[in-house]
C-alpha cells in the first residue's frame, strides 16, 4: 500500500493522501460522509491503478480518517476545499474524479473549480443529500434541535450515529448543484444500485438529467447496496475509469 503523506490545507487543516506516479489522466478518489480513503473501493482502485502503471490519488477530507480535525466541525464547504487543495498539491494535468456518495457531490463541485476535469465518476453519487434528504426527511422535532441545539444525532448503519450539524445544513445550503447548471464537458459514468438504502432512487436519474453533457450514462445494477464493492460492482467502476479516463 501507498504511504501516507500530509499536507497543510485551508485554515492549517491538516490533510492526509496517498499517491501511487504513473501514467495517464490521474485517477483521484473522493470518499463519502463520515468515509475514508482506507475504505474498500479506494484501496482497491489504488491496487487497479498500480498494476496498470496509472496515476492514482487518495485522501481523507478533515475530520476524516487520517487527517486532523473533528468531524462535526466541518461542511461540504471545508472538505470540497480540503479535496482541491490536495490535488493540486499531489497532481499536474488532466484528473478523472471518481466519487463516492457524498464524493459524489464534492466532485460535482470540484468539476466547477478545477479547469483540468478529464472526466467523472460517480458512484451512489448523494449530491445536495444535506437537504434533500437531511433536512427534508427531519421531523419539525429534529428541524428545531438542529437550529436551536446546533445539531442532531441521526441513527446509521454504519456504526456510531451521525452527528449532523446546523453549520452542516446551512453550508450545504450555498453548495447546492441540482439548482443550477451543471456543465460536465467530458465523459461521465453514474453508477448506481437498486437497493441503496442511503440515496433516493430519484437521485440518480435527477442527476443523470441534470448534468449538461454530450457523454454521460448512467448504469443501474440490481441488488446492489450503497456500498457497490462486490467484486461485480468493482469491476463496473474500474470499467468506468477506463471508459471516462482513456
Amino acid at each position: 500500500m501507498t504511504d501516507i503523506q500530509h499536507i497543510d490545507g485551508p485554515d492549517g487543516r491538516r490533510l492526509a493522501y496517498a499517491k501511487t506516479d504513473g501514467t495517464g489522466p490521474c485517477t483521484v478518489f473522493l470518499p463519502g460522509y463520515k468515509s475514508d480513503m482506507d475504505g474498500t473501493k479506494a484501496v482497491h482502485l489504488e491496487a487497479w491503478a498500480r498494476d496498470r502503471g496509472r496515476a492514482f490519488l487518495r485522501l481523507d477530507y478533515s475530520g476524516h480518517g487520517r487527517s486532523g480535525g473533528r468531524f462535526e466541525d466541518g461542511a461540504i464547504g471545508d472538505w470540497v476545499a480540503d479535496a482541491e487543495a490536495v490535488i493540486t498539491a499531489a497532481t499536474e494535468g488532466p484528473v478523472v474524479l471518481v466519487g463516492s456518495s457524498m464524493g459524489g457531490w464534492v466532485g460535482c463541485l470540484l468539476t466547477r473549480r478545477l479547469s483540468r476535469v478529464a472526466g467523472f465518476v460517480g458512484i451512489a453519487a448523494a449530491p445536495d443529500f444535506t437537504e434533500d434528504s437531511f433536512w427534508a426527511g427531519f421531523s419539525e422535532v429534529q428541524r428545531r434541535q438542529v437550529m436551536e441545539d446546533g445539531h442532531v444525532a441521526l441513527p446509521s448503519d454504519y456504526g456510531e450515529p451521525y452527528i449532523v450539524t446546523r453549520r452542516l445544513i446551512e453550508d450545504g445550503r450555498t453548495h447546492l448543484v441540482m439548482r443550477t447548471p451543471l456543465p460536465m464537458p467530458f465523459p461521465v459514468r453514474l453508477l448506481q444500485g437498486t437497493e441503496d438504502e442511503a440515496v433516493a432512487g430519484d437521485v440518480p436519474l435527477r442527476l443523470l438529467d441534470h448534468i449538461a453533457g454530450d457523454d454521460v450514462r448512467l448504469t443501474l445494477v440490481k441488488g446492489a447496496d450503497h456500498r457497490f464493492s462486490t467484486p461485480e460492482c468493482l469491476a463496473l467502476v474500474e470499467r468506468a475509469v477506463e471508459e471516462v479516463g482513456g
